[in-house]
């Protein structure tokens, strides 16, 4: 089976649908385009050992081919608050520092995550919050107020969690029980954006944190795969359902690891979404459970794995 690797392709709107097509040659899928000016930006699919044939192309166009591992995962950026007295621009940053690697981020401004005492997650911040690949948790300067505060802000959350704080590695590895999947200390609260060298230094880490433990989820899912690629079944809804081309959202159909976000209204199209055939004699509704997502009744598609439906497409 070839491997299909993320990659991002940065280069002008001149000539920029030869690559669009080389793409699609080649068997990969084109996540998500984005037009700006006389720029545009591919977040794709291709086949690994065809990397280099697709830079080679691209060279001519002034175009330029980078892997990006976060390219088809959503992540949630959580802060107890997007309150002034929170300072969220750290939450800010850190969600465009994902989206530049590739990232689908959405933020999640809780509504009573200050306080040690009164803290708390409700029940729909954390249906949005498990609905995505990863939560990215922006915590403060003051270690007491993490140990006491984290516990309940991360109760029943089932995805794997990378929390940043002011306090360094080893002190948010110490204060945080259970322990999560990463740690990314130095990055507080802090009343501008981040400029400085060191502060963006510290935005790299946090991409490779988040890299390493999807690509640790990767490779857990690898051990029984998923009975569609989720970027694959994103180009069948596309290509099925025209409404989805009228769409204004930067992502209509927004790619998961393990499925995808369609925003259209669960009521309308569900059936819709169930009955389209993926394969000879084979549904979504036969690989994938369609469910009413908590954000804005889109549509939320959970692909099934292998073992599950002994199908793969």
């Amino acid at each position: 089976m070839t491997t299909l690797v993320p990659v991002t392709y940065k280069g002008g709107v001149y000539r920029h649908d030869e690559i669009m097509d080389l793409i699609d040659d080649l068997g990969g899928y084109i996540v998500q385009k984005h037009v700006m000016a006389q720029d545009v930006v591919l977040q794709s699919f291709v086949p690994r050992d065809d990397i280099e044939m697709i830079r080679r192309i691209a060279k001519p166009l002034a175009g330029e081919v980078t892997e990006a591992p976060l390219v088809g995962t959503e992540i949630a950026v959580v802060s107890p608050s997007l309150e002034i007295h929170h300072l969220p621009h750290i939450s800010c940053d850190v969600a465009e520092y994902l989206r530049r690697s590739g990232a689908k981020t959405n933020m999640v401004g809780l509504a009573r995550g200050f306080g040690k005492r009164i803290a708390n997650l409700n029940d729909e911040e954390r249906d949005v919050i498990n609905e995505h690949d990863l939560a990215v948790y922006a915590l403060g300067n003051f270690e007491e107020c993490i140990q006491q505060k984290f516990p309940v802000l991360r109760r029943e959350i089932h995805v794997p969690i990378v929390v940043t704080g002011a306090p360094d590695r080893e002190a948010l590895m110490r204060v945080i029980d259970p322990p999560v999947e990463g740690y990314v200390g130095g990055v507080g609260r802090i009343m501008h954006r981040f400029k400085r060298p060191e502060e963006l230094a510290k935005l790299d880490e946090l991409v490779d944190e988040v890299s390493r433990v999807l690509d640790a989820r990767r490779d857990a899912l690898a051990k029984d795969p998923l009975s569609v690629f989720p970027p694959r079944l994103m180009t069948i809804i596309e290509e099925q359902i025209h409404e989805v081309s009228m769409l204004t959202h930067p992502t209509p159909v927004t790619a998961q690891m393990e499925g995808l976000r369609v925003k259209l209204p669960y009521d309308s199209y569900a059936d819709t979404v169930r009955s389209l055939e993926v394969a000879e004699g084979v549904t979504v509704g036969d690989i994938a459970d369609v469910t009413p997502s908590r954000m804005r009744n889109y549509i939320l598609i959970r692909i099934k794995p292998f073992s599950e439906t002994r199908i793969l497409v």
